[in-house]
């Protein structure tokens, strides 16, 4: 994508608005009671995959009254562009020992489900005491693998998405709502 020259420009890529920043807010206060009521006041590893889930890990952990800390992984399929590669790396890894933690993958968005498969398979062979996923977004049209989250905060249509830590050439993950993104 080509450096965007002004806010205009900006704008006019963001074509319509799918979720709204209450219902994130609302969603994630849920998601965070689920997370204390499975947890029961156990410690958990709250794992973050970069860059998408940043907001959404930061929410999440301050709607938890478990015990957290929290991790970050950074794993790419998609460079600079709206389509994946297919070609999942891992980037940046755990820099801890995991098997002594209850692990909450936290996940901007599952689409084909090729990444989230990949990290679960690594994090698996780590031995945690447990692991479930939580994704803000879940896109079930677009899965090439079998796999699902333990919770998805919403379902969306087969679009590419922008804000709430999701990007489109590094711009948008600063909007505080999800919306489409027009490439026109």
């Amino acid at each position: 994508m080509k450096p965007i020259n002004s806010i205009e420009e900006l704008n006019s890529r963001i074509k319509r608005v799918l979720v709204t920043e209450d219902e994130i807010r609302e969603a994630v206060k849920k998601a965070g009671k689920e997370i204390d009521k499975l947890y029961d006041g156990r410690p958990v590893l709250l794992v973050s995959i970069l860059k998408g889930s940043f907001v959404f890990m930061a929410d999440i952990c301050r709607s938890v009254t478990v015990p957290c800390e929290i991790g970050f992984m950074c794993a790419k399929s998609y460079y600079e562009g709206t389509t994946s590669s297919g070609v999942v790396k891992i980037t940046m890894d755990l820099d801890r020992d995991i098997s002594g933690y209850h692990v909450v993958i936290i996940e901007d968005i599952i689409d084909t489900g090729r990444t989230l498969k990949d990290i679960l398979r690594i994090l698996g062979a780590r031995n945690p005491l447990s692991l479930h996923v939580i994704t803000l977004l879940d896109k079930p049209s677009r899965r090439l693998v079998d796999m699902e989250a333990d919770m998805a905060l919403f379902t969306i249509p087969d679009h590419f998405v922008i804000g709430y830590g999701l990007d489109c050439g590094e711009y948008y993950r600063n909007l505080p709502y999800i919306a489409e993104y027009s490439e026109e």
